[in-house]
């Protein structure tokens, strides 16, 4: 599951060359995933975390709540640390980044289908910053910084990644990062979720000039 069709069919394709392994189907976003796991059994789930304008978390978070039996490996170009111990939090099996060897991939989903975790260096450096990180968070407030109220603000004014970077003078990325800084920070995961708790709780602070 990926927001980018090029990767999805790329992937695709890289996997039906081996031989133990069948595609069930393919998704760009979280209620598409959800209808092909009512269809059918799937052993494992390859989910991006990042999917434009929500987060993989919330099909983690769906297939729990529906009891849908499947394990989800996190297929990613990157993870801050905090998102990286929510991926954990909410069941993901492991957390793949897309920059590594297509062969380590198959590696990874053959341990997963076997009910095991995948844990690479990187992500269990991340786990541990992560846990860190939020009990410091716990003791700092709620405080956001200059940029990510102002791409608070953009979001109210409905601005899409593109536009907030434009204004802002950031780039896309720069803003997908900031955004799921303010997602980590509010414990939400779509911006509509990150809009109505910034009126009802810190529209005071974090929405000052």
């Amino acid at each position: 599951m990926d927001d980018h069709s090029l990767f999805r069919e790329s992937l695709s394709r890289l996997l039906e060359a081996e031989p133990e392994f069948s595609i069930a189907g393919t998704c760009a976003t979280v209620a598409e995933a959800l209808e092909a796991l009512r269809r059918g059994p799937v052993d494992v789930v390859l989910l991006d975390y990042d999917l434009g304008d929500e987060q993989g978390t919330v099909l983690l978070d769906e297939a729990k709540r529906l009891g849908l039996m499947t394990r989800i490996l996190m297929v990613t170009a990157g993870l801050s640390d905090t998102g990286t111990l929510r991926a954990f939090e909410s069941g993901s099996a492991g957390v793949f980044l897309k920059h590594s060897p297509p062969a380590q991939l198959v590696e990874a989903i053959h341990k997963v289908a076997r009910g095991e975790m995948w844990l690479d260096s990187r992500a269990v450096q991340s786990l541990v910053t992560g846990a860190s990180a939020r009990a410091e968070e716990q003791h700092a407030g709620d405080a956001l910084t200059v940029r990510e109220r102002a791409v608070l603000k953009a979001v109210f004014e409905g601005l899409t990644n593109k536009e907030i970077g434009a204004r802002l003078e950031l780039s896309e990325s720069s803003v997908k990062a900031v955004l799921q800084q303010l997602f980590d920070k509010t414990g939400v995961r779509t911006r509509s979720q990150l809009v109505r708790i910034a009126l009802e709780k810190h529209s005071q602070d974090w929405l000052r000039d």
